[in-house]
């Protein structure tokens, strides 16, 4: 019988480096935008949300594409697991733990740890911010002589919140070790690693993680203490 190969373990592998790496590219560009919060009065940054805004229907559409690729990226990393699960014995998973590379042993098997939880923390961020208060609530601040939602005053109280900073410094740690293995596994899935070179996109997949979840867990941190 013919397998699908969207539906095989490898077109599964395929779509989760693909959909992967996107959206590594997504949170550089997320990152930088967040960046401006380190701008006490906010006027940068209430720009670059209202210039976003200002997208309309393709802001939409890109949202639209951001869901399915997380969508598509969760799914089918969440059968990998199961499917990997009920494969192999608990026996033979610990000897092949042993007896490979155990290096990345740790890192490969807590991504569905760390992946869902990011899956949990993304739609609670979103829920958060996006639709948190906005005008209607007394947000509103002057852009370009219209009025626009003070998303900037939303951030820094919600991070004065020390639980709300504590949980969210957290997850980026989370976000750190995803990305430090996945990035490595995304590249290897694609056929790009090779026997001299694999140990080199690890390390860089480990410098692109560590420097998107520092990216991020410093802002809030930096909202509490010094905002």
């Amino acid at each position: 019988m013919k397998t699908n190969f969207a539906s095989s373990t490898l077109g599964r592998k395929f779509v989760m480096a693909i959909t992967g790496l996107l959206l590594v590219g997504f949170l550089v560009a997320h990152l930088s935008g967040n960046f401006l919060l380190y701008q006490k009065e906010g006027s940068l940054f209430n720009a670059y949300a209202q210039k976003l805004a200002s997208f309309g229907v393709l802001l939409y559409a890109a949202e639209v594409g951001l869901v399915a690729f997380f969508g598509f990226h969760a799914y089918n990393g969440i059968r990998l697991a199961f499917l990997k699960q009920r494969a192999k014995p608990v026996k033979y998973a610990v000897t092949q733990s042993k007896a490979g590379n155990s290096k990345w042993g740790l890192a490969s098997n807590n991504m569905m740890v760390t992946g869902s939880v990011l899956l949990v923390f993304i739609v609670l961020h979103v829920i958060h911010f996006k639709y948190g208060r906005g005008l209607a609530e007394g947000y509103a601040v002057q852009v370009n002589n219209e009025e626009a939602r003070d998303l900037h005053r939303l951030v820094v109280e919600e991070f004065k919140k020390p639980l709300i900073t504590v949980l969210y410094t957290a997850v980026m740690v989370m976000l750190g070790f995803h990305l430090r293995h996945g990035i490595w596994s995304a590249f290897q899935t694609l056929g790009l690693t090779k026997e001299n070179n694999s140990n080199k996109i690890y390390f860089v997949g480990g410098v692109l993680g560590v420097f998107l979840g520092f990216g991020f867990l410093t802002i809030p941190l930096y909202i509490y203490f010094f905002v």
